[in-house]
C-alpha cells in the first residue's frame, strides 16, 4: 500500500509559507471549547503544550516524571542547529535543508526537513526572549560552533547544557499556562492506551504511578511527544525511563511505525567497563570540534596499552593514526556520527583498541590545548611564555567551552582529560525512526499527532549532531499548533468527549487484563534481566553492523524470549500501589515486540544507509552502498505478531540531487 504525506504543492521553499496561509483555522472563541491531551513533557510536548495553552486550548498534559524538568531533554549538551549565518560562512535556509537530506543519507522527506530548515531561526529567538543563556562572543552576540556533517557553524549553545536550558525555557512558558489554568498538568502519570472512536483518536488511559490507579482521559486529539525507543537496546545514552510504551500502544492500535531499524550509534561515548552497567554516557560531539580522534598504527602499541604498559603519551606523533583526518580529509573528525562510528568499530576490529576491552579510540585535546594556549600568550603579549604556561593559558580556554563535560569525564573514568586523551566508543544515541506522520505531524490514526523524537518525519537514516533539539522545539512551538488546526477545525461542533463512553470502558478493561496477565506470572526471572538479553540481541544482530543470516537469527531469538517473558517474568508486589518494578514489565513487553520489528525492518531493507549498515551492500572502501532504484521509500510497518504488514511512501528529491554522499 502506497501512503500519502499530504506534502502541499509549490515551489519548495514557498510551501510552508503558503500551505500555512491556506489551513483551516480555529477561531479563538472555539478553542477554549477544545481539549487536547499531550503525553510527554520533553522539548516537543512541553513546547507543545504551552503553545496550544497560550493559543486558548484547553489542554491536559502527561508526563510520568515527578516534574516536566526531568524529561530527557535536559541530558541534551552540545547545542541546537539554527540557519541565521551569524558567522557569515556560507550558511543558509537551504544549506541547513540540504545538510540534513545529505546528512540522513536521502531516506528523509524534502517537504519536513525543508520546513524545518525555515522555522529553525526562529527558535533562537524564541530562546533568548525566554532567558536561555546562550553563549555569546566577546562582543556580545550569539556564539555558534560546528557539529558534525557540516562545513558551517551554526549551532547555538549554553557550554554542555544546551538541553537544560533549552528546557527550563520550555517549563516556565508551560508553567505561566498552568498557572492561568489553561493547561492542567498530570505529574507521575504514564500513557498506557490510546482510546479511539470511530476512527479517530479520542483520549488515553493513564495509570497513576504513585497509587497504580488507572485513569480515563478524554480529548478532541491527542498529542505524542514521547521520545525515541533507543533503550531497546538497554545498554544505551538514554535516560533508563525511555520508552516505547506510549508509540508502541498506538501501533497497537493501527498506528504504523516508520523506519524502525534506523537507529543512530553516537560516537562520543564513555566506553563499556563492564556487566554490571545499566547506562552508558555520552560525551557531546561539540568535544569533535577541538578534540582529534586517533589509534596506535602498529597493533603491538595498542596492546601494550589495552594491558597497561603504555598510556596514550607513550605513543609518538608518528606512530599514531589520526583515521578520520586520513580517510576523510575535506570533514576530519567532524563527519557525521553514522560515518564515525562505522570508523571507530573498523579501527577496534583491526585490533587497534585502546581500553582493556578493546572497544575504545583516543579523543585527543593536547593540539587543541596549545593552540589555544598560544593564542592566547600572542593576546597578552607573552611573547616568551613557556611551554607550563602555554598548557596552562590553553587549558583555561578548552575548560571554559567543555568544563563540565571534562569533569563528568573525569569524575566517571577516574583520568584528567586535560593531561590523558579521552577514551570514546560508539553507543545507541537516537532513534530516527518513530510513528509515522504526514506533513501535519498527523499519524494515519486521525486525531492523533506526534512530535520530536516520537516521529519519524525529519532525519532520515541519519540525525546530524544538534538537530534533534532544533526539531523538538520546531514541532513543538512553530509546527503542530499550526497544523492541528488542520484536524481540530472541522471539530468544533464535536461535544466534550466523555471518558465514560463505552470505547474508554473497554479500552481500561484492556489495559487491566494486560497487568493482571504479566503479574500473574510470577516466574523466576527479573524484568530487568529480559530487558538485558534483550539489549545484547539487539545490539549483535542488530547494532552497528547487520547481515541477513544475523537478523534472521535476532528475530527468533527474540520472539523465544517474549515467549519466555510470559511465561517466566517475576513481577513483585501488586498492581494498586506504587510498584516501579510493573512500570519497567510493561516497558519491556513492548520493546520485546518493538525489537522484532526493527529486526524485520532491517532484513527487509536490503541496502545500506545512514545508520542502517547491511554487510552485504558497502562499497570496497567500506562505505554504506544504498541501492537507491528499489529503497527510495519510508517503510511504514503495521503490527502484526505473526508477520507485519509494510506500507510504503515514496521518496521524491526534487530539490536536490540523489547521489552517493561522500565526506572526503
Amino acid at each position: 500500500m502506497a501512503l500519502q504525506s499530504n506534502v502541499p504543492p509549490g515551489e519548495l521553499g514557498e510551501k510552508w509559507t503558503k500551505y500555512r496561509s491556506s489551513m483551516p483555522l480555529v477561531a479563538p472563541n472555539n478553542k477554549r471549547r477544545i481539549e487536547v491531551i499531550i503525553v510527554g513533557t520533553g522539548l516537543a510536548g512541553g513546547a507543545a503544550a504551552a503553545t496550544l495553552g497560550e493559543l486558548g486550548y484547553k489542554v491536559k498534559v502527561f508526563t510520568f516524571h515527578d516534574s516536566p524538568r526531568r524529561a530527557h531533554s535536559i541530558a541534551a549538551q552540545g547545542g541546537i542547529n539554527a540557519a541565521k549565518n551569524y558567522q557569515n560562512d556560507g550558511d543558509s535556509v537551504y544549506r541547513l535543508f540540504y545538510d540534513t537530506i545529505k546528512g540522513g543519507d536521502y531516506r528523509s522527506r524534502e517537504a519536513n526537513v525543508h520546513r524545518l530548515a525555515e522555522v529553525s531561526v526562529n527558535i533562537i529567538d524564541q530562546a533568548v526572549a525566554q532567558g536561555v543563556p546562550f553563549a555569546r562572543e566577546y562582543g556580545g552576540l550569539l556564539a555558534n560552533r560546528s557539529f558534525g556533517g557540516v562545513q558551517v557553524s551554526r549551532t547555538f549553545y549554553a557550554r554542555g547544557q544546551t538541553g537544560q536550558q533549552l528546557l527550563l525555557g520550555a517549563y516556565q512558558s508551560l508553567s505561566r499556562q498552568v498557572s492561568l489554568g489553561n493547561v492542567t498538568m498530570y505529574n507521575r502519570h504514564e500513557m498506557v492506551d490510546v482510546v479511539k472512536i470511530d476512527g479517530k483518536a479520542r483520549g488515553i488511559i493513564a495509570r497513576n504511578l504513585l497509587t497504580g490507579e488507572l485513569e480515563r482521559h478524554g480529548a478532541h486529539a491527542v498529542v505524542l511527544g514521547t521520545g525515541g525507543y533507543g533503550n531497546v537496546f538497554y545498554l544505551s545514552t538514554n535516560a533508563m525511563n525511555s520508552n516505547v510504551s506510549a508509540a508502541w500502544r498506538a501501533v497497537k492500535k493501527g498506528a504504523y511505525m516508520a523506519n524502525p531499524c534506523f537507529t543512530q550509534i553516537h560516537p562520543t561515548c564513555i566506553p563499556v567497563s563492564g556487566e554490571y552497567q545499566s547506562k552508558l554516557t555520552l560525551m557531546s560531539e561539540s568535544l569533535r570540534n577541538d578534540g582529534r580522534v586517533w589509534v596506535p598504527k602498529n597493533q603491538e602499541d595498542a596492546k601494550a596499552i589495552r594491558e597497561g604498559r603504555k598510556t596514550g603519551l607513550d605513543i609518538p606523533e608518528a606512530d599514531r593514526d589520526y583515521y578520520l583526518e586520513r580517510r576523510y580529509p575535506a570533514f576530519g573528525n567532524l563527519v557525521p556520527r553514522d560515518v564515525a562510528s562505522r570508523a571507530a568499530k573498523t579501527a577496534c576490529d583491526e585490533g587497534l583498541g585502546v581500553s582493556p576491552t578493546g572497544l575504545a579510540v583516543y579523543l585527543d585535546f593536547a593540539d587543541a590545548i596549545q593552540r589555544y594556549g598560544k593564542s592566547q600568550a600572542t593576546t597578552l603579549n607573552e611573547t616568551n611564555a613557556s611551554a607550563a604556561r602555554i598548557r596552562e593559558l590553553g587549558t583555561a580556554v578548552v575548560a571554559e567551552k567543555y568544563g563540565n563535560l571534562f569533569e563528568m569525564y573525569e569524575k566517571i573514568t577516574g583520568e584528567n582529560p586535560y593531561v590523558m586523551p579521552m577514551k570514546i566508543y560508539p553507543a545507541v544515541h537516537y532513534t530516527m525512526g518513530g510513528l509515522w506522520v504526514d506533513y501535519n505531524l498527523q499519524t494515519n490514526i486521525p486525531g492523533l499527532f506526534a512530535a520530536g523524537e516520537a516521529n519519524f518525519s525529519d532525519h532520515g537514516a541519519n540525525r546530524l549532531g544538534a538537530s534533534a533539539l532544533m526539531q523538538g522545539l520546531a514541532d513543538g512551538y512553530f509546527v503542530l499548533p499550526y497544523t492541528i488546526g488542520t484536524f481540530l477545525a472541522n471539530e468544533i461542533r464535536t461535544p466534550m468527549i466523555d471518558p465514560n463512553g463505552k470505547e474508554f470502558m473497554e479500552a481500561e478493561k484492556a489495559v487491566a487484563d494486560r497487568i493482571t496477565r504479566v503479574m500473574g506470572v510470577q516466574g523466576n526471572q527479573s524484568v530487568e534481566s529480559f530487558h538485558r538479553r534483550l539489549g545484547k540481541y539487539m545490539w549483535d544482530y542488530c547494532g552497528m553492523a547487520r547481515n541477513a543470516d544475523g537478523l534472521a537469527k535476532g528475530r527468533e531469538l527474540i520472539r523465544e524470549l517474549r515467549e519466555e517473558f510470559y511465561r517466566d517474568v517475576f513481577v513483585p508486589g501488586t498492581a494498586d500501589e506504587y510498584n516501579p518494578e510493573l512500570e519497567k514489565a510493561l516497558r519491556v513487553a513492548d520493546f520485546l515486540e518493538l525489537g522484532e520489528l526493527m529486526m524485520v525492518d532491517a532484513l527487509d531493507r536490503n541496502e545500506s544507509c545512514g545508520g542502517h549498515f547491511r554487510e552485504e551492500y558497502q562499497t570496497p572502501e567500506g562505505e554504506a552502498l544504498r541501492r537507491d532504484d528499489e529503497y527510495t521509500y519510508v517503510s511504514a510497518w503495521e503490527w502484526d505478531d505473526n508477520q507485519p504488514i509494510l506500507h510504503k511512501e515514496n521518496l521524491e528529491f526534487e530539490n536536490v540531487e540523489l547521489k552517493t554522499r561522500s565526506y572526503k
